[in-house]
C-alpha cells in the first residue's frame, strides 16, 4: 500500500477545508479506526486505511464539501480502501466477500448505514486496550495511543515528547509489526483478564498527562496538547468502564491537577510554586468535575485505589484556601496509604514534604536522608531539590546551596532550571 504520498494535516494550507477535516478526524478518529479493525480483523490494516480516507478527505471535502455524516464517509471510504487490499493481496476469500456484501460497491461514500453507533464504545475501548497490550514497550504503546486512540499525528506526538519524527513513526510501525507477529485479537478483553489488564492502559494515560504536567526537558514547564489529550482519555475509560473504581480515580486526579494549570505559570511561562499560586485562578469548574469523579471511584470500589489516592491527595490540596490552612496531617496518611499500596521512592519523597509541613523540616530531612543512603532517585533532580528546602527552611544555607546546584545540572527542563536558579539566589 503506497504511503509515501499521503497528505497529512499539517501538509494542507489553512482555508483550504483542513479546519473541517482535522476537527471530524481528531473527534472521530478512535471510532472509525476501531470500526474498521472489527470489519477487516488487521489493525495495522485498519490504521492505514482510516489515513487513507483522511488523506481522501483533505482533497475531496475542500473541493465538494463536508459530506452530512463526515464520520460515516470516512469509514465508508477506509472499508473502500480495506477492500482494495484485500485485493491487491489476491486475497477473494470470505472475509473480502463478507466486507464487499456489507458494503455494496454500488452505494455512495454517503455512510449513513456504516456508522453502527450500538458499537462504538466497544470498538473504542477494544482499540485503547490493543493499543496498550502487554507485548507492547511504554514508548510504543504511548506512541500507538496517541495516535490511533487521540488522532494526534506523528509530528504532534514528536514535538510533545521532544523527540524526532522519524522515532515517533518507527516506534508505531515496530508496534503494529508486534500486534501482527503476536496475532493479538482487536476485542475487548475478557472479564477475567480485563482488571489486570486496565492497569497498563492506566498506566500508559498517566505518563502521557505526568509528561504533559510536568515536562521533562524543553523549555515549557506544561505541554498542554499531551496533558489535554491524556484527560480526554481518562474521561472516555471512565464512560466506557462504569464500573471500574481506578478509571474514575485516574479521570479525578487529572481533573484535580489540571484544575491548577492557570496559575502554575506567570505571563512569561516561568513557574509559580504552590504558596505562590493565585488560587482565584485555578479552574473550579475543573475541581468540580474531579470530585464527583473521586466521589464515584469510592462509590464503585473497595477502597480507593493508586490513582484514587493520588486524587484524594489533590483534592486537599484544591479545595484548601491556602498552604497553611491545606489539611497536610490528611496527606500524610494517604501518602502512608499510598506507600503501602504502591510503594516507591517518589510516594516516599512526595510524604516527606507533607511531614515537613506537619512536624517540621528535621523530622522530614530524615525521610529524604533514607532515600539518599539507598541511593534511589540519583538521576532525578526531585531529591536534591526537596532536600534542598528543606536544609534552606533549617538555615543550613550551604548545603542547600550544593543541593540546588545538584538538582540544576539534573534537570532537563529549562523553566525548571530556573527555578532553581531563583532558590540559589535566595539563599544570599
Amino acid at each position: 500500500m503506497a504511503r509515501s504520498h499521503r497528505p497529512t494535516l499539517s501538509a494542507v494550507p489553512d482555508g483550504t477545508g483542513r479546519e473541517e477535516v482535522g476537527a471530524v478526524w481528531r473527534i472521530e478518529s478512535a471510532r472509525i479506526v476501531g470500526a474498521l479493525a472489527r470489519y477487516t480483523g488487521d489493525f495495522a490494516l485498519a490504521e492505514d486505511v482510516a489515513q487513507e480516507s483522511l488523506a481522501e478527505a483533505l482533497v475531496s471535502w475542500p473541493r465538494e464539501g463536508v459530506p452530512r455524516n463526515p464520520a460515516g464517509w470516512l469509514l465508508t471510504v477506509g472499508r473502500r480502501r480495506a477492500i482494495d487490499a484485500f485485493r491487491r493481496r489476491a486475497a477473494l476469500d470470505e472475509r473480502y466477500s463478507t466486507l464487499a456484501r456489507e458494503l455494496g460497491e454500488e452505494s455512495g461514500v454517503d455512510g449513513d448505514v456504516l456508522w453502527d453507533p450500538d458499537r462504538i464504545d466497544d470498538d473504542v475501548l477494544a482499540l485503547i486496550f490493543v493499543s496498550c497490550h502487554p507485548v507492547l514497550s511504554k514508548e510504543a504503546s504511548i506512541a500507538l495511543t496517541l495516535r490511533v486512540v487521540g488522532g494526534l499525528t506523528s509530528t504532534e506526538i514528536a514535538k510533545g515528547f521532544l523527540v524526532p519524527t522519524a522515532t515517533v513513526q518507527a516506534r508505531i510501525t515496530r508496534a503494529k509489526k508486534t500486534l501482527g507477529a503476536a496475532r493479538v485479537p482487536f476485542e475487548v478483553p475478557p472479564v477475567q483478564e480485563r482488571a489486570e489488564r486496565l492497569g497498563a492502559v492506566l498506566s500508559v494515560v498517566y505518563l502521557i498527562f505526568t509528561e504533559g504536567s510536568s515536562a521533562s526537558s524543553g523549555g515549557e514547564l506544561i505541554r498542554f496538547d499531551l496533558a489535554r489529550e491524556a484527560q480526554r482519555l481518562a474521561r472516555v475509560l471512565a464512560r466506557l468502564m462504569p464500573g471500574e473504581s481506578e478509571g474514575h480515580g485516574l479521570n479525578a486526579l487529572l481533573e484535580l491537577t489540571a484544575a491548577r494549570f492557570p496559575a502554575r505559570t506567570g505571563p512569561d511561562g516561568e513557574p509559580i510554586l504552590l504558596e505562590d499560586q493565585d488560587r482565584r485562578r485555578w479552574d473550579r469548574a475543573a475541581i468540580g468535575r474531579g470530585r464527583a469523579a473521586l466521589t464515584r471511584a469510592e462509590q464503585v470500589g473497595r477502597g480507593l485505589g493508586v490513582y484514587g489516592l493520588q486524587a484524594a491527595i489533590a483534592e486537599c490540596h484544591d479545595i484548601a484556601p491556602s498552604v497553611d490552612a491545606t489539611n497536610w496531617e490528611r496527606i500524610v496518611i494517604l501518602y502512608e496509604a499510598l506507600g503501602r499500596l504502591a510503594p516507591s521512592p517518589v510516594v516516599e519523597l512526595n510524604r516527606a514534604v507533607a511531614v515537613s509541613m506537619v512536624r517540621g523540616p528535621g523530622a522530614a530531612l530524615k525521610v529524604v536522608d533514607r532515600l539518599v543512603d539507598a541511593e534511589l532517585l540519583s538521576n532525578s533532580h526531585l531529591l536534591p531539590t526537596v532536600r534542598g528546602e528543606l536544609l534552606a527552611r533549617m538555615g543550613r544555607a550551604d548545603e542547600a546551596r550544593v543541593q540546588f546546584e545538584k538538582a540544576q545540572q539534573l534537570c532537563g527542563n529549562e523553566r525548571e532550571r530556573g527555578l532553581l536558579a531563583r532558590k540559589l539566589a535566595n539563599l544570599e
